[in-house]
């Protein structure tokens, strides 16, 4: 009974962990962001921007930012990071955080196509404004019939 506890209790502990390196995380390697994808982002259009908060089964209050991403350009992307900043009062930046809005496994974002997307947030500081965040494509990654 005492190793099922114990395997009970590393599993508890090592689950957040996993979860802050899912798909939509912070990546740790960043998408390219050169000449080519400034140029095309542009053509990615961000609409339908909402917020909602919510409580979690751990009892821990969840930001939500949902949306649509629209490419109304001519080439196929296979994912798209964004740059998430949150604000205070005051209009400093108190949170910034990168994130991919599509999985692994998605299929890439044809041209005129369009896809929901969905990133919690579980920490963000107290001192901001409960405005919604400025959100900026960051990085592309074209599919590789580019």
């Amino acid at each position: 009974m005492g190793a099922a506890t114990i395997a009970i209790a590393l599993a508890v502990l090592m689950w957040p962990e996993a979860e802050r390196h899912s798909a939509t995380r912070t990546p740790e390697k960043h998408l390219p962001f050169g000449s080519a994808e400034q140029a095309y982002a542009s053509k990615l259009r961000l609409k339908s921007l909402a917020l909602s908060r919510a409580e979690n089964f751990l009892n821990q209050e969840v930001t939500t930012l949902s949306g649509n991403l629209i490419n109304t350009g001519e080439l196929t992307v296979a994912n798209v990071e964004v740059n998430i900043e949150f604000s205070d009062q005051f209009g400093q930046n108190i949170l910034r955080e990168s994130r991919l809005l599509f999985l692994q496994a998605s299929p890439p974002l044809v041209p005129g196509g369009q896809r929901a997307f969905e990133i919690s947030f579980e920490h963000i500081p107290y001192t901001w404004n409960v405005q919604q965040p400025r959100v900026q494509v960051s990085g592309i990654l074209f599919t590789e019939n580019k």
